[in-house]
């Protein structure tokens, strides 16, 4: 149905904005409910500009979606994230899984998270969750994996 439709107002406005449009598709990538319509603008813009700028501009902007997401869930919700880990299920997978090897599980599904498709905000909840875990990190860890997702992204976009 819609394949058969032309929507260039729509190609010519995405086109118009030049990286604000790539930072702008960048920061809605890093939520659920907009990553998808982000991904579709990122593989629209990848015909149009250089991959490698659009690809850190709009890894910039997943960037700050994902810091928005970081610093709420810090400082918002944690006192939600300690109820959570005095929860029966949490205190009893913790004596099963020594706190090393816990907190290396959740490191790694959090990266998992961040660098796929998936709700981002899961990925960020997690590495937000661990105390250990510096804004700084944070944002080393979370940029290289969501800008690498997005030059998946512009490289088909560029290969259509």
């Amino acid at each position: 149905m819609f394949a058969e439709r032309s929507y260039a107002p729509l190609h010519e406005m995405l086109i118009s904005l030049g990286y604000f449009g790539t930072f702008l598709a960048g920061f809605l990538y890093a939520y659920a409910f907009t990553a998808a319509p982000a991904a579709s603008i990122l593989l629209i813009l990848a015909e149009e500009h250089s991959m490698f700028f659009a690809g850190l501009t709009a890894g910039f902007g997943a960037l700050l979606g994902d810091l928005i997401i970081f610093y709420f869930v810090r400082n918002v919700f944690s006192d939600e994230v300690q109820k959570l880990s005095n929860e029966r299920f949490v205190k009893a997978a913790g004596k099963k899984v020594s706190s090393r090897v816990g907190k290396i599980l959740l490191a790694f599904s959090a990266c998992l998270l961040i660098a796929s498709p998936l709700p981002t905000e899961i990925g960020v909840s997690l590495l937000a969750s661990i105390r250990n875990v510096s804004p700084r990190k944070f944002s080393v860890i979370a940029g290289i994996l969501h800008t690498a997702a997005i030059f998946v992204i512009l490289s088909a976009g560029g290969a259509i």
